[in-house]
């Protein structure tokens, strides 16, 4: 890896300030990351949305459980936008089977109940470590940082569902009356099957929405204890104050 081919300036932040630094880096590359992204996401919702006939809780269970799956394309994008360099759907489409089609017992299993998922999954991603290696280098850049990427999972699930509220509450601001939306049925089990509906749609596009600034803020944090760990600063400045 050429440090100094990095488009962000590396030094030793703490955790939230990193996370806001991946934040910061999905904002700048929105465009990119959206367009890859909603190239996988936007099929996999209306899929989950088709299951609401079968059952109301069906969606939100295949959306939020293929979250991990999902969030390997927009790794992919922020990997190389780290570089400066801009990602196409076609890009992706050629990279499918590192992006895709990797690593997918684990994506699909004990990956998916991480609470830190969006910290390490930069690792089992990009650096092709054998399984035991793998191992030691989560627990190595877990050490003191599990803490703040679960606040960081926890603190985005809230903004989720925030949005989802968000979404929902402008039903009843907007309904004309008479239409039978009724604010306190939302809470009794009594809003009948349009409602159900539309809480559906409302929680896939508050995911299609943040998922990609809480996989950026993770990967922010993976950056961040990678400078740490391996003097990622200090490096990066000495190779562009001497270039070979």
């Amino acid at each position: 890896m050429r440090i100094d081919s990095l488009a962000l300036q590396m030094r030793p932040r703490t955790p939230h300030e990193a996370a806001d630094l991946g934040v910061r880096l999905c904002q700048a590359n929105a465009r990119t990351i959206y367009r890859c992204w909603l190239m996988v996401a936007a099929p996999v919702a209306l899929l989950a949305f088709s299951l609401f006939e079968v059952s109301v809780w069906l969606p939100f269970l295949v959306m939020w459980w293929s979250k991990p799956w999902l969030d390997r394309t927009v790794v992919f994008v922020l990997s190389r936008a780290a570089f400066g360099q801009d990602t196409t759907p076609g890009d992706v489409w050629r990279a499918q089977r590192q992006v895709w089609w990797s690593q997918l017992i684990s994506t699909w299993t004990w990956r998916r109940l991480s609470p830190w998922r969006s910290f390490t999954q930069p690792v089992c991603q990009l650096e092709g470590l054998s399984f035991m290696a793998l191992r030691r280098r989560i627990v190595q850049l877990r050490r003191r940082h599990t803490g703040p990427a679960a606040m960081m999972t926890g603190a985005f699930s809230f903004a989720e569902n925030a949005l989802m509220l968000s979404l929902l509450s402008l039903v009843f601001l907007f309904s004309p009356p008479g239409t039978g939306f009724d604010f306190d049925d939302a809470f009794t089990g009594n809003a009948g099957p349009v409602f159900e509906a539309l809480t559906v749609v409302a929680y896939l596009l508050a995911v299609l929405a943040l998922e990609p600034f809480y996989v950026s803020a993770g990967f922010g944090m993976y950056l961040n204890r990678r400078t740490e760990l391996e003097a990622w600063d200090i490096e990066q400045e000495f190779r562009r104050a001497f270039p070979s």
